[in-house]
């Protein structure tokens, strides 16, 4: 029996969550990546792992609040706390390879598209775990080329905001790459899920224990990934080095240009000197008399 699927139960309020928590992830993690870049190389993979769990976090909490209004009629549905946070888990180790491997060898082109290709990957994997660890009396089965469709959106979406974490150090260009990021990571969302057909069994609707809805069951979940995303943010905003760019205060010259060997600014006086050597000291002595 074909399953009547609704992906809007509370309308707009869910699709609206869920971005602003994806663009709430991207945000955190490209500018902890992008702090990545201008600290000392013993401090390098403590931000990118910070930046990595962000956007992990960000997604996984993004899919499953989206989820909030996914139902089917006449069949409850259940979640698999095990798969559930396994999917958490993929999205994080994913990304952070793919974060690792531009915050160490910069923005070349290999370097993008390896890391792009895995952390779209681990996205699209992320989801499709999620979906897997969902448990109702049926079956799911997926449209092939609107799946591929999905993964190919994840790649993009993740290759060009490695770029924009490496690339981009403004605040304000940041904040419109996680939008971006945001508006991806979504669109991959909805375009899996509209590659989903739903099979009940004919006992579909004994699942669940009544009375309890997708929000019920999702909301304790996100309570852990929620609060890092929370800490993270306020580890960005005590930075000013992450929201503003900053020098570093521990820097004696100031700045991005003494940390990586750039020369500090000379005086007229001490390029002229440098030149031609420090000149003779005149004497000023009197003359002395025959």
């Amino acid at each position: 029996m074909q399953g009547t699927v609704d992906g809007f139960t509370y309308g707009l309020v869910t699709p609206v969550v869920a971005f602003a928590m994806a663009c709430l992830g991207a945000a955190l993690g490209l500018r902890c990546t992008t702090r990545s870049l201008r600290t000392e190389r013993s401090f390098k993979a403590g931000w990118l792992g910070l930046g990595a769990t962000s956007i992990g976090s960000g997604i996984w909490t993004m899919h499953f609040v989206a989820m909030m209004g996914f139902t089917v009629e006449g069949a409850p549905i259940a979640y698999d706390k095990a798969l559930t946070f396994a999917s958490l888990a993929v999205a994080i180790v994913m990304v952070g390879i793919g974060i690792f491997i531009v915050g160490y060898r910069g923005a070349t082109r290999m370097a993008l598209i390896t890391g792009g290709t895995i952390t779209g990957l681990g996205v699209a994997s992320m989801h499709y775990l999620g979906m897997a660890g969902m448990q109702l009396r049926g079956q799911f089965t997926y449209d092939t080329v609107t799946v591929s469709l999905s993964v190919v959106i994840a790649v993009v979406a993740a290759t060009a905001s490695l770029w924009a974490a490496v690339s981009v150090h403004g605040f304000a260009a940041s904040l419109g790459a996680s939008l971006v990021m945001g508006v991806a990571v979504s669109g991959m969302h909805y375009t899996g899920m509209a590659a989903l057909d739903v099979h009940l069994h004919a006992d579909a609707g004994s699942g669940a224990p009544a009375g309890e809805t997708p929000a019920t069951l999702i909301v304790p979940m996100l309570i852990g990934p929620a609060c890092f995303l929370l800490l993270a943010g306020v580890v960005v905003m005590f930075d000013p080095l992450v929201v503003m760019g900053e020098p570093d205060r521990h820097d004696p010259r100031g700045g991005r240009g003494a940390r990586d060997g750039a020369r500090p600014r000379t005086t007229p006086v001490q390029r002229q000197r440098a030149t031609h050597g420090t000149p003779a000291r005149r004497d000023t002595r009197p003359p002395r008399h025959r």
